[in-house]
Protein backbone atom coordinates (compact mmCIF):
# COMPACT_ATOMS: atom_id res chain seq x y z
CA UNK A 1 0.00 0.00 0.00
CA UNK A 2 1.44 3.24 -1.16
CA UNK A 3 2.39 6.16 1.62
CA UNK A 4 -0.72 8.95 1.65
CA UNK A 5 1.54 11.29 -0.20
CA UNK A 6 3.64 9.11 -2.62
CA UNK A 7 2.86 8.46 -6.44
CA UNK A 8 3.02 4.66 -7.14
CA UNK A 9 5.09 4.31 -10.35
CA UNK A 10 3.75 1.51 -12.48
CA UNK A 11 6.35 -0.17 -15.41
CA UNK A 12 4.63 0.22 -18.58
CA UNK A 13 5.24 -3.22 -20.28
CA UNK A 14 5.52 -3.01 -24.33
CA UNK A 15 4.94 -6.18 -26.03
CA UNK A 16 6.16 -6.72 -29.49
CA UNK A 17 3.92 -6.87 -32.56
CA UNK A 18 4.73 -8.69 -35.68
CA UNK A 19 4.46 -6.48 -39.29
CA UNK A 20 5.59 -6.93 -43.07
CA UNK A 21 8.34 -4.91 -43.99
CA UNK A 22 8.65 -4.34 -47.94
CA UNK A 23 11.33 -2.48 -49.53
CA UNK A 24 11.05 -1.31 -53.00
CA UNK A 25 13.91 -0.97 -55.97
CA UNK A 26 17.24 -0.19 -54.88
CA UNK A 27 15.89 -0.28 -51.13
CA UNK A 28 15.93 -3.98 -51.53
CA UNK A 29 19.74 -4.01 -50.71
CA UNK A 30 19.18 -2.77 -47.29
CA UNK A 31 16.87 -6.00 -46.49
CA UNK A 32 19.06 -8.36 -45.11
CA UNK A 33 20.26 -10.85 -48.13
CA UNK A 34 18.05 -13.45 -47.26
CA UNK A 35 14.85 -11.26 -47.41
CA UNK A 36 16.39 -9.26 -51.26
CA UNK A 37 14.44 -11.57 -53.75
CA UNK A 38 10.85 -11.60 -52.44
CA UNK A 39 11.96 -7.83 -50.93
CA UNK A 40 9.92 -8.53 -47.56
CA UNK A 41 10.47 -9.75 -44.57
CA UNK A 42 8.41 -10.63 -41.37
CA UNK A 43 9.68 -8.19 -38.72
CA UNK A 44 9.29 -8.03 -34.99
CA UNK A 45 8.80 -4.65 -33.56
CA UNK A 46 7.52 -2.94 -30.19
CA UNK A 47 4.04 -1.68 -30.45
CA UNK A 48 4.51 1.60 -29.47
CA UNK A 49 7.22 2.21 -32.27
CA UNK A 50 6.77 4.86 -34.95
CA UNK A 51 7.79 4.19 -38.81
CA UNK A 52 11.01 6.34 -38.22
CA UNK A 53 12.54 3.99 -35.31
CA UNK A 54 11.23 1.02 -37.08
CA UNK A 55 13.20 1.68 -40.23
CA UNK A 56 16.54 3.68 -38.21
CA UNK A 57 18.23 0.26 -38.08
CA UNK A 58 18.13 -0.53 -42.01
CA UNK A 59 20.34 2.58 -42.17
CA UNK A 60 18.69 4.01 -45.36
CA UNK A 61 19.80 7.43 -46.57
CA UNK A 62 16.69 9.69 -45.67
CA UNK A 63 16.96 10.89 -49.03
CA UNK A 64 15.71 7.42 -50.66
CA UNK A 65 12.94 7.14 -48.14
CA UNK A 66 10.54 8.61 -50.30
CA UNK A 67 7.33 6.90 -50.78
CA UNK A 68 5.84 5.18 -47.35
CA UNK A 69 2.66 3.65 -47.60
CA UNK A 70 0.92 1.40 -44.08
CA UNK A 71 -1.09 -0.91 -45.86
CA UNK A 72 -1.27 1.09 -48.99
CA UNK A 73 -2.16 4.60 -47.44
CA UNK A 74 0.59 7.51 -48.18
CA UNK A 75 2.49 8.62 -44.53
CA UNK A 76 3.64 12.29 -45.24
CA UNK A 77 7.00 12.26 -44.01
CA UNK A 78 6.18 14.81 -41.12
CA UNK A 79 4.07 12.04 -39.85
CA UNK A 80 6.71 9.39 -39.96
CA UNK A 81 8.51 10.48 -36.36
CA UNK A 82 5.00 9.34 -34.64
CA UNK A 83 2.63 7.50 -36.51
CA UNK A 84 3.24 3.88 -35.05
CA UNK A 85 1.62 0.48 -36.40
CA UNK A 86 -0.58 -2.44 -36.06
CA UNK A 87 -0.18 -5.77 -35.42
CA UNK A 88 0.11 -7.01 -38.90
CA UNK A 89 0.47 -4.16 -40.94
CA UNK A 90 2.06 -3.59 -43.98
CA UNK A 91 5.00 -1.10 -43.97
CA UNK A 92 6.49 -0.38 -47.62
CA UNK A 93 9.13 2.11 -48.80
CA UNK A 94 10.05 3.30 -52.09
CA UNK A 95 12.75 5.61 -53.44
CA UNK A 96 12.41 8.50 -54.92
CA UNK A 97 11.45 7.24 -58.97
CA UNK A 98 12.82 9.14 -62.03
CA UNK A 99 12.11 8.49 -65.69
CA UNK A 100 10.67 10.18 -68.58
Amino acid sequence: MPMPGCETLQRRIITPMQITFKLYAGLTDYLPAEHRRGNLMPLEVPADAPIAQIIAPFHMPPKLVHLVLVNGVYVAPEERATRTLAEGDVLAIWPPVAGG
